[in-house]
């Protein structure tokens, strides 16, 4: 498709070489003959002419207004026109009508701050451009994101970090915008940028880092956790100005999360699990430094590798960057955590144990052993069980297995499956209900030592063949085990037979060995009675010849 001004230049091309009419010159362009008579006049097309400015019912009121708002620079501050006041006066005064009151507040807001400026009681907002050291300086932000999470929307909490001179950034999205992601959001850009920014490092006033903003001043009253963390990481920080005006002093980032949310998240992501969208997430990240910002003449890889070398290294030790807490454990079994419920084995019923908690996940302890791990819930007032914990219970109680929350929530992680549900069914109807559930819980526990898929292959083999014993599912378990790790490790090694072949499988070992084989090497010297020998009455003789008398 030709522009106009190529258009002209063919039609004063064919009017100079074969000297057609304007008619002619109109019908072959297919234009009207005005726009041949136009290119024949001159070269350059004339500029469009600009549309009138809409006429608005407020328009015989701004005069009026703006001398309002030019008095209100010399009265009392806490006496100056609303715009509230504005419209009432316009109506009462100048009976005005047809104009609506936000009609008159958009004019009023855009209005105000100029007026202050053509009196010379503000100075114009300018921006001054910026030139960034390499390893200095940083920024950070929280955005917020969709996820299709697990088949549902979920609203989620992108961090980002973002160095100024590379344009360098690290993203991670986490269930919350607590402290717990605020800090452990910082750990995983410093391992992924393999050090420390020697300058500040600039933030908005948020919870996680600000308790208080103290009047106008940038003095703050910072979160204690906060302030040791950045202690042990030596950050020097830079809390900008709340409000909007604030975010002009971090403009990098601000842009960055929009950059990539337009740019990544847009169809929304459809994941089962933050962990796996965090992966994805670091992949971009590494696409990403391939891009240039705006007219940089080297890509964001390549401004980082100058700025990497001059990073702080990382101190040795790590921070805990979990919240820890200390609730008691209900009667069912559960633990509340910030207003929500997560399941623990239920011998610990009345204990009190210790949380804790992440950005993605909690982790509970029995002292110093971890007794249970759960993802961390988003919405309020849910609980997450876990089936294996209660069959201790379960075992005095099969009845109740049926219609529990666990067992509901194990089928909708796919923990329970189709296979345990047609054995569960075939066991029932053979020893009866609460012979049958106890079977399955036996069967259910053998989870513990073994691998789920080993676990279900044995209950598919024993269902079969009819057999409706534990026993039996425990015997073909250990075999679908061995068969995969003799698999394993005859392809790995030197086969017997032909290419490509496993070698032939070992017998199954008994309980008794595969117990020893686990247990630690024995140093120990084999046992003797020499040392009782002195309890003889008649000692053997010395050399051990000769008959004993």
């Amino acid at each position: 498709m030709k522009t106009k001004v190529e258009l002209y230049a063919a039609i004063r091309r064919d009017a100079r070489a074969e000297g057609l009419s304007i008619r002619k010159l109109a019908d072959k362009y297919e234009v009207h003959r005005r726009t041949v008579r136009d290119a024949l006049g001159s070269a350059w097309p004339s500029p469009r002419k600009k549309m009138l400015p809409r006429r608005s019912r407020l328009d015989p009121y701004k005069q009026v207004i703006d001398e309002i708002l030019r008095a209100d620079l010399d009265a009392p501050r806490k006496q100056r026109h609303t715009s509230q006041r504005i419209f009432d006066r316009l109506v009462a005064e100048h009976e005005m009508e047809g104009v609506s009151y936000s009609t008159l507040c958009e004019y009023v807001h855009d209005r105000r701050p100029k007026i202050r400026i053509e009196a010379g009681r503000a100075a114009p907002e300018v921006f001054i451009s910026q030139s960034k050291r390499p390893g200095v300086e940083a920024e950070v932000d929280f955005g917020e994101v969709w996820v299709n999470l697990a088949g549902t929307m979920t609203v989620c909490y992108m961090f980002v970090f973002r160095m100024s001179y590379s344009g360098k950034a690290v993203h991670r999205v986490t269930a919350s915008c607590g402290q717990e992601a605020f800090l452990e959001g910082h750990e995983h850009a410093f391992n992924v940028l393999g050090g420390l920014p020697t300058g500040q490092v600039r933030y908005d006033n948020l919870t996680s880092a600000v308790a208080q903003v103290l009047g106008f001043t940038r003095g703050r009253v910072e979160n204690e956790r906060w302030t040791a963390f950045r202690s042990h990481y030596g950050l020097e920080v830079f809390y900008c100005r709340p409000g909007l005006s604030g975010a002009h002093e971090k403009g990098g980032v601000e842009g960055e999360v929009g950059r990539f949310r337009r740019n990544h998240l847009v169809p929304v992501p459809v994941v089962a699990t933050l962990a796996e969208l965090n992966a994805t997430i670091d992949e971009w990240d590494t696409v990403d430094d391939q891009r240039r910002i705006g007219s940089r003449a080297h890509t964001v890889s390549e401004s980082f590798a100058i700025e990497r070398p001059l990073l702080r290294p990382l101190p040795d030790d790590r921070f805990e960057t979990g919240r820890v807490f200390h609730p008691h454990v209900n009667r069912h079994s559960l633990v509340c955590v910030r207003m929500n419920y997560y399941s623990v084995p239920v011998r610990l019923v009345g204990r009190k144990v210790r949380v804790l908690l992440h950005a993605s996940e909690l982790v509970i302890f029995d002292g110093k052993t971890e007794v249970a791990r759960h993802e961390r819930l988003i919405a309020r007032g849910k609980p997450r069980l876990r089936l294996d914990h209660y069959l201790e219970i379960l075992l005095r109680k099969p009845g109740a297995l049926a219609g529990s929350t666990a067992l509901e929530q194990a089928r909708q992680l796919g923990t329970f499956t189709t296979v345990h549900d047609a054995w569960w069914a075939a066991v029932r109807k053979a020893h009866g209900e609460a012979e049958g559930t106890r079977a399955l819980i036996e069967v259910l526990l053998l989870h513990r030592g073994m691998a789920h898929r080993h676990v279900v292959d044995g209950i598919a083999t024993a269902l079969s063949v009819g057999a409706l014993t534990s026993d039996v599912v425990a015997i073909e378990a250990r075999k679908a085990a061995h068969a995969e790790t003799g698999m394993a490790s005859a392809t790995t090694s030197s086969p017997t037979g032909p290419v490509g072949q496993p070698a032939e499988l070992s017998p199954l070992p008994s309980l008794t060995e595969r117990r020893l084989a686990a247990l630690p090497p024995d140093s120990r010297p084999l046992p003797s009675v020499a040392a009782y020998d002195q309890l003889l009455r008649f000692r053997p003789p010395a050399t051990g010849q000769g008959d004993t008398p």
